[in-house]
């Protein structure tokens, strides 16, 4: 069984890898049943879907700076904020534009291992750097 602090050292370390591009690492510390919430749609489990995670970001150079860790028995809150540049995001070219948007993970961590993970991030703050704009419907007359 994990303490709450051994809990916590693996969300950081999780972050960590991320910012170093280690994604095997990342796989290491992941559960074969390992599932996301708030991420792409159907991600596979396991380590093959943080494979796959990190596959449909395509290219990206990014930054993870945490900002509050918060854990209570085997659940493990992190709010960062990423500073990215990213070739696109959700189909919107990325044009080399600097991205900063904030995220709230929940890791499930047992064993050494994280288990699950929901993700709330600023997606929507996301495309409207990239340029993308919100227009209001327009009904049939």
């Amino acid at each position: 069984m994990s303490s709450i602090e051994d809990n916590k050292i693996i969300a950081r370390r999780w972050f960590e890898l991320i910012n170093e591009h280690k994604i095997e690492e990342i796989c290491e510390m992941t559960a074969p049943t390992w599932r996301m919430h708030g991420g792409p749609p159907e991600l596979i489990p396991g380590p093959d879907g943080v494979r796959e995670l990190f596959r449909t970001m395509g290219s990206i150079e990014q930054k993870w700076t945490i900002e509050d860790v918060i854990a209570e028995g085997d659940k493990v809150a992190v709010r960062a904020i990423n500073t990215c540049v990213q070739d696109s995001f959700l189909g919107i070219p990325g044009g080399g534009q600097p991205q900063t948007f904030t995220a709230t993970f929940i890791h499930w961590i047992a064993d050494g291992q994280i288990l699950e993970t929901w993700r709330n991030a600023d997606d929507l703050g996301r495309i409207l750097q990239l340029g993308a704009r919100i227009e209001s419907g327009t009904s049939e007359q």
